[in-house]
């Protein structure tokens, strides 16, 4: 059996973190969009300035990028890794507090991305990285676990039922030009 690790995102990961994101959601995606709306969501969500702008004032003088991310500064935003074989197949991100994309109470987390490369599907990487974003929101004494997932993502939805999610609002996320419906789904921890 492969074993997979779960790992934390550093800044030095960032390239890393670019390729991920990129693959994993075009291999999501792709095939109910449009070319134009994906192209300019991968390059819009997953360009290296977004995911490294204003990483923390400490680091300022250390690298030359002018604006280090968001993302990574903010204290209450996580990404994870899981490896395998020291390769990247998937990743995580996790919100807390006033991280949360959507306005929730502050003892709510958000996981707002879990991808995993196709050809890892079915192997349990995405149950990993949902464990571990389980485990962080109760240590961080969540009162529950909250996500957006596109209606028409079956197989996702079918995963956060399976680990007893329940719809309780909507909202829309635009991709390209396309603005689409988000089924909101929680879990009570």
């Amino acid at each position: 059996m492969e074993i997979i690790e779960i790992k934390k995102v550093t800044l030095g990961d960032i390239e890393d973190l670019q390729k991920i994101g990129k693959q994993t959601f075009f291999e999501t995606f792709a095939e109910s969009n449009t070319p134009e709306n994906m192209n300019k969501y991968l390059e819009d969500s997953f360009s290296v300035k977004k995911l490294s702008e204003e990483f923390s004032n400490e680091y300022s003088d250390s690298f030359s990028v002018k604006k280090l991310s968001e993302e990574f500064s903010n204290e209450y935003s996580e990404f994870y890794f899981a490896l395998s074989n020291g390769e990247v197949i998937g990743y995580m991100k996790l919100n807390t507090g006033g991280s949360q994309t959507e306005a929730q109470q502050k003892e709510s987390s958000e996981i707002e991305r879990i991808y995993v490369l196709q050809d890892y599907h079915g192997k349990k990487v995405g149950q990993l990285l949902y464990e571990k974003a389980i485990q962080i929101a109760m240590k961080r004494r969540s009162e529950y676990v909250w996500l957006g997932v596109w209606e028409k993502n079956t197989r996702a939805i079918s995963f956060y039922k399976k680990n007893d999610f329940v719809e309780f609002d909507k909202h829309i996320f635009v991709l390209g030009d396309d603005a689409q419906t988000d089924i909101m789904m929680k879990k009570m921890l």
